[in-house]
């Protein structure tokens, strides 16, 4: 009796195991924001320079290539960034992004006295970021929310 081994079972198996083990990605964890300046000073226009600060909390590190976000402060327009980087998102570390946002001056007075009168802040950032592994990239819509204690008030 002459026994054959069939390529398909092997193939089956290792389908199988790919589907049951993927999970959906977890969403990136907010840290904290450092190394804030301002770049440039001007009536025509600023940019502030910050580092955010993340977790991946996932077993698969990516890269960001693009971002193309507006920011919000108190459901006010703060500023827009628009940058083409290469970030390595590592797996189950933390990371930084650096992010240069062009600041709108007719709402900075309203937002710096929004941010000294009241212990918190929420910020909202809406948008698109382009990301993806092994040079392979997809874009994705963006609209992230969250409350920050206004420095001001931490002492």
């Amino acid at each position: 009796m002459k026994s054959t081994f069939s390529p398909l079972v092997p193939s089956l198996l290792l389908s199988l195991l790919f589907m049951f083990s993927c999970r959906s990605p977890k969403d990136l964890e907010f840290r904290e924001f450092k190394n804030l300046s301002l770049q440039k000073v001007g009536f025509s226009g600023t940019t502030l320079k910050v580092d955010l600060v993340y977790f991946n909390p996932n077993s698969m590190g990516l890269e960001l290539n693009r971002t193309d976000l507006d920011i919000y402060v108190n459901d006010n327009f703060f500023g827009h960034s628009t940058q083409n980087i290469q970030v390595k998102i590592p797996r189950k570390q933390v990371f930084s992004i650096p992010l240069a946002v062009e600041v709108d001056m007719k709402n900075l007075l309203k937002n710096s006295l929004t941010g000294l009168l009241n212990k918190e802040v929420t910020i909202r950032v809406v948008g698109k970021i382009k990301v993806g592994k092994a040079g392979v990239f997809k874009t994705f819509p963006l609209d992230y929310k969250t409350v920050q204690k206004t420095p001001a008030f931490e002492w």
